[in-house]
């Protein structure tokens, strides 16, 4: 597997992400080339200090970064030489797999979409998110990507969602619902009832809508929302995460004898810890292009980049785009509404041809 990693637009700067590089590569032997995309003012320096030769790793310049501050489209169409369009640019030139990025959403999503387009069928890409729950994981589709959506097209996300979680969590059928404020039918907007509608004429294993309780408590294996609102319960769930590790911390530490405790489950508490740790399930794909693309957090370390390096090499392996395109034709064709003809009774014709007397 071919891999291209932008090194820039991140918070930790590119040394943090090419210490990531160097531990995906050590404990990834089936990637055979590593193209690094950055500044070549950033990058010569780093590569002595950080003692960057192994053999697979190739450096390739790019003089601008799409900032987070930049407009996704307006910095696509003014930074030609930006380093998440030249990474990019390996994918589509067909020298490289899957390209990673921590930058600009907008931009890796406007940039991809210009520049390897869309599967075929596809409306719009869909930021795929694996999440933990009490038992395994589930994906979250969209995860920001699309603010605004159409039945159409969360009917796609739920497609492509269910061939990823499949494959990559080793599901056979997967459970699929739609995020909603309630179990009942009723409840929801107009877009999640007309979703829902569309879902229930595939062969999905839909389970009609899921409510919020539920993501984490094994109720569903990929959840189907809006961008916006999907976004809002990724960065939700990370803070409360976080919190939580940031009260257990304090609670334990707070007398000699909760210390004791903690120490005499720390095997427990770390096994907890490595199961809510968002680094360690990679990044998350933009599903529906026709090339592989991988989104890791603006503020992600090098284990976060070390751990997308194998989620990109399954990706790779697994060719989920096949899959992909041919789900999505079957569901479209399992959507379409067939216009009833009534049947022609005999004489009609002549009936409707017919001259009224004067």
């Amino acid at each position: 597997m071919r891999l291209a990693v932008d090194v820039m637009g991140g918070d930790h700067g590119p040394e943090e992400l090419l210490q990531g590089v160097k531990l995906g590569l050590a404990a990834e032997p089936g990637i055979q080339r590593c193209y690094i995309v950055g500044r070549e003012s950033d990058l010569v320096p780093l590569r002595v200090k950080l003692g960057l030769d192994d053999p697979r790793l190739e450096f390739r310049p790019a003089s601008e970064i799409i900032t987070m501050e930049d407009d996704p489209a307006l910095g696509v169409r003014r930074k030609k030489d930006s380093s998440v369009l030249r990474a990019i640019e390996l994918v589509r030139d067909g020298l490289a797999d899957v390209v990673i990025s921590p930058g600009n959403t907008g931009g890796l999503l406007a940039g991809a979409t210009f520049r390897l387009g869309r599967l075929e069928g596809v409306k719009r890409p869909a930021l795929a998110c694996i999440m933990p729950n009490r038992k395994g994981a589930w994906v979250l589709l969209d995860g920001g990507a699309n603010p605004g959506c159409t039945p159409e097209m969360l009917l796609q996300f739920a497609v492509m969602g269910s061939t990823y979680a499949g494959a990559m969590l080793d599901l056979k059928n997967p459970r699929v619902g739609v995020l909603a404020n309630g179990s009942e039918e009723t409840k929801g907007t107009e877009l999640t009832r007309s979703t829902l509608a569309l879902l229930r004429r595939t062969t999905l294993n839909c389970q009609g809508y899921c409510e919020g309780y539920e993501l984490f408590l094994d109720g569903v294996d990929v959840c189907v929302c809006d961008g916006f609102v999907g976004n809002i319960v990724l960065k939700t769930s990370e803070s409360l995460g976080k919190a939580i590790g940031y009260m257990l911390r304090e609670e334990l530490k707070a007398n000699p004898l909760r210390l004791l405790g903690a120490l005499l489950a720390k095997g427990g508490l770390d096994r907890i810890k490595q199961r809510m740790n968002p680094e360690a399930y990679g990044g998350a794909p933009l599903l529906g292009l026709n090339g592989y693309v991988i989104k890791i957090h603006g503020g992600a370390k090098r284990t976060a980049l070390r751990w997308a390096m194998h989620q990109a090499q399954r990706v790779a392996h697994l060719r989920l785009n096949d899959t992909m395109t041919q789900a999505i034709a079957a569901a479209s064709l399992a959507t379409v509404v067939t216009p009833t003809v009534a049947p022609q009774l005999p004489g009609d014709g002549d009936a409707a041809s017919a001259k009224v007397p004067a």
